[in-house]
């Protein structure tokens, strides 16, 4: 069975909010203001590295097809576009970025099932509501923060209006600027 893993950067009062700065957000683009270092690069390249998929939101979706595409020559970037991607969504039409395909339907079925049927790792980014909505089906088994330390004040917050859902330490580091933490979901 697959392990669902939740991977975002934050900032410390909570924004995830347009972190590259390709969005319409006014404060878009703080994550590039930090220097995550070597550290940084190899903690988000050994993650994707040991992911077999990818789950995703319609919005950060279409984010993602319209910029990994243009990108290759690195191992991250050929990760990002040969690998299976899911994207949920009730309204995307069609899904052309490369080893695509939409999940429709019940989102707790659906997705127990894509767990089901993978072995590795399936790396969720982004996808704000989608990531509230696998937390409150139970079906997050790991969250990497990568903590920016920078406070925004405003912005949308990942767990604003998600359900209460005790969280175990498994290893927190230094990368760069940043703080990495990975949480083991205890349920």
């Amino acid at each position: 069975m697959g392990k669902l893993v939740v991977t975002e950067f934050i900032t410390l009062d909570g924004v995830f909010e347009d972190p590259g700065g390709a969005e319409s957000f006014d404060l878009g683009g703080w994550a590039f203001k930090f220097d995550r270092g070597n550290e940084g690069d190899k903690f988000k390249l050994d993650e994707l590295m040991s992911a077999d998929a990818q789950l995703l939101g319609r919005t950060t979706y279409e984010g993602f097809a319209a910029a990994w595409p243009r990108m290759s020559g690195n191992p991250f970037a050929e990760k990002m576009n040969g690998m299976p991607k899911f994207v949920f969504s009730g309204t995307l039409q069609e899904a052309s970025w490369n080893n695509s395909t939409i999940l429709r339907g019940d989102l707790a079925t659906e997705v127990q099932s894509l767990k089901d049927r993978l072995q590795g790792d399936v790396l969720v980014a982004g996808s704000g509501q989608l990531v509230r909505g696998l937390l409150d089906a139970g079906l997050v088994d790991e969250l990497r923060l990568m903590v920016f330390p920078t406070i925004l004040g405003r912005g949308k917050q990942l767990f604003d209006g998600a359900r209460p859902t005790a969280l175990r330490p498994v290893e927190v580091g230094r990368a760069g600027a940043t703080t990495t933490i990975v949480l083991a979901v205890d349920e």
